[in-house]
């Protein structure tokens, strides 16, 4: 039970869905009316929804009418069987594929407004920390960041109360609120405390990585379950002898633990493109810190 209600970026008509989607609309004079947001709960329901219906649900229209909706989509399947609805009805198959698409074009593709790292791994609390450790080292760095994870999300200083795992809509929200904040850099745990099957739709991720590549799930695996979109060269990343020895030149040096976390950092930072003169400053100036 979700909602994509803020940082709407664009002005979205039932007719533009009917056309970028293949939608019937009844009544057909409706294509003017302007939705605002999604939901696919009548309880998350909100003035300007579009109130989506899938297979498994009994439409509650006439709920959610009169909680706000603006218009319906249904299943084509549904079609001729709701009276009275007193708002649009939209007719069409919505799949996971549509739903991101859609979530994401409302909220103007928020996952393309920053970096998207992602950290995978068997261990639970070994890709809490290394999302920890990345997070503190992209600060490091001077980003601006976000962390979305079970153990808790924030958008830099902002709390993000969310239900775990994450939905489609669920994540298209949370990307929206930390592209409205600013945020360079967003980390998303990639488990599944964190995230439902599919819950990545229409969300680039830029890099991958893990600290125990031989337990981890594959690149195509983790494609599959969360559906996340990668530029077709996209590699697993994970440490390397130049990480790990940047990483000995790092605050974490006396902490063998936090050295791996911290070696697989820079790894993947090194892997979106930062450069290494930037991270040797960087750990420099921690260093002097410390």
């Amino acid at each position: 039970m979700s909602a994509v209600s803020e940082s709407i970026a664009q002005r979205v008509t039932l007719g533009m869905l009917v056309e970028r989607y293949g939608f019937e609309v009844d009544p057909p004079f409706a294509t003017n009316v302007t939705i605002t947001s999604l939901s696919d709960a009548v309880d998350t329901v909100i003035p300007g929804s579009l109130f989506i219906c899938t297979h498994e649900q009994e439409p509650d229209v006439l709920h959610a009418a009169q909680a706000g909706a603006y218009a319906a989509l249904l299943p084509r399947a549904s079609k001729g069987q709701i009276a009275n609805a007193d708002i649009p009805l939209l007719y069409g198959d919505c799949d996971d594929r549509v739903l991101g698409d859609l979530a994401s074009g409302l909220a103007g593709g928020p996952s393309n407004a920053m970096a998207v790292f992602a950290v995978t791994g068997a261990d639970e609390q070994a890709v809490d920390a290394g999302v920890s450790q990345l997070s503190e080292f992209l600060h490091m760095l001077g980003n601006p960041v976000a962390v979305i994870t079970a153990s808790g999300s924030t958008s830099m200083t902002r709390t993000m109360n969310l239900n775990y795992p994450l939905g489609i809509l669920d994540m298209q929200r949370a990307l929206s609120v930390c592209a409205e904040d600013g945020v360079a850099a967003v980390i998303i745990a990639m488990d599944d405390r964190t995230l439902a099957e599919h819950a990545l739709e229409s969300v680039n991720v830029d890099v991958l990585g893990t600290e125990d590549v031989n337990a981890s799930a594959s690149l195509d695996e983790l494609k599959t379950r969360y559906a996340f979109v990668a530029e077709h060269d996209m590699s697993m990343t994970s440490s390397t002898p130049e990480s790990d020895e940047m990483a000995a030149d790092s605050p974490a040096m006396y902490d063998r633990v936090r050295l791996g976390h911290m070696s697989l950092a820079i790894a993947m930072v090194l892997a979106a493109g930062v450069r290494k003169n930037n991270i040797r400053s960087a750990l420099h100036v921690a260093n002097n810190l410390n």
